[in-house]
């Protein structure tokens, strides 16, 4: 965005008394009013209370925490909710402003969360998450009911849709534009063209790419493969090792958005680690970027490779990276985005003023 245009928002939107030179304003100035402006709410949750599950990993955990919001909270809004057994800990280390004594029930809060910042719409969180199955299902509705509750003495407005998807597989533009994998089809056993209408009829979604995993089994989530870093701009994985699949892919997605722009980053992926091998692991996979309307927040994991990546996303967008270290937690199956709920606008006061009185 252009100085000139950036300061005619500052002076109409933030009524500031603005002389009529773009050069009487402080770079600074525009930019911290712009900042306010447009200010994401990102949402992060630790493990419920007693939970046995992370407790192997909680250090880990916290770390990472604790590294994105310090990386994150001098340009969005960003709180943890937090069970009694890990409340006093957090603010100890970020105090109480980011912080919110709220006990969810799994810390991949993408997942069981709305979908889309502006439009938020709650599908049904599937079984795979908790393990499959029917006991699964009944755990995954369980995990996205405590979730709910938030929501609505929040007074948020969202829509509600019953086909079986994660947050972690809807990967959208907000312009119309939607990745999602073939385990949605699976899920809800529909073929291709209904699921298209099925999820251009719950979202209001123009265009609808669907894509196979990269990994089958398990969550086969889109957004450990492909990220929307701008309108019709789209970042996939590079698969040099399986040339087929990445030709496969890319077929998909020309189909599916046939005006969408693809960038191919570097994916030096590690799955010499994994801490349950139901789930994977996302070490080295950068598209699991949370990106915000002025910002990305990019993972990055201790390794050679992650200069290049950075290069390669700050060449690709003129949004501001803000590298997260995601090293201490990409063995258990995700990262940024995977642990990051949005909200924009309205929806986003709402919920933070609702979680801080409480």
């Amino acid at each position: 965005m252009r100085r000139e245009v950036i300061a005619a928002i500052v002076c109409v939107l933030a009524l500031l008394g603005c002389h009529s030179s773009v050069e009487s304003s402080k770079d600074t100035q525009i930019e911290q009013q712009v900042r306010l402006m447009s200010k994401e709410l990102i949402v992060l949750a630790t493990p419920p209370n007693k939970d046995s599950y992370y407790a192997g990993v909680m250090e880990d955990i916290f770390a990472f925490h604790v590294g994105y919001v310090e990386q994150a909270r001098d340009y969005d809004d960003i709180i943890i909710l937090a069970g009694s057994d890990y409340y006093e800990k957090y603010v100890a280390a970020l105090g109480e402003g980011h912080v919110v004594r709220a006990e969810m029930q799994d810390i991949w809060i993408r997942d069981f969360s709305t979908s889309n910042a502006v439009n938020p719409m709650l599908f049904r969180y599937t079984s795979a998450g908790q393990g499959g199955g029917r006991k699964g299902q009944r755990e995954a509705d369980f995990v996205q009911e405590r979730f709910a509750t938030y929501l609505e003495g929040a007074d948020i407005g969202y829509g509600e849709s019953d086909w079986l998807n994660d947050g972690g597989n809807f990967v959208d533009d907000y312009a119309g534009n939607v990745v999602i994998s073939r385990k949605f089809l699976r899920d809800n056993g529909l073929n291709e063209e209904q699921g298209r209408a099925a999820i251009q009829r719950s979202t209001g979604a123009k265009t609808v790419a669907f894509i196979e995993a990269d990994e089958q089994g398990g969550l086969e989530h889109a957004d450990g493969v492909v990220a929307f870093i701008g309108e019709n701009t789209l970042v996939m994985n590079s698969y040099p090792e399986d040339p087929d699949y990445s030709a496969k892919l890319k077929t998909d997605l020309r189909q599916g958005l046939p005006n969408v722009i693809i960038h191919e980053i570097v994916t030096p992926y590690d799955g010499s680690q994994i801490y349950d091998e139901r789930f994977g692991s996302a070490c080295g996979l950068y598209t699991n970027m949370l990106v915000t309307p002025e910002r990305i927040y990019f993972p990055q994991f201790g390794i050679p490779e992650d200069a290049h990546a950075l290069k390669q996303i700050r060449g690709w967008t003129d949004r501001k990276v803000i590298p997260v270290q995601s090293s201490q937690v990409c063995q258990m199956g995700g990262g940024v985005r995977c642990m990051s709920w949005q909200l924009r606008g309205e929806g986003a006061k709402a919920f933070l003023s609702f979680a801080q009185s409480g």
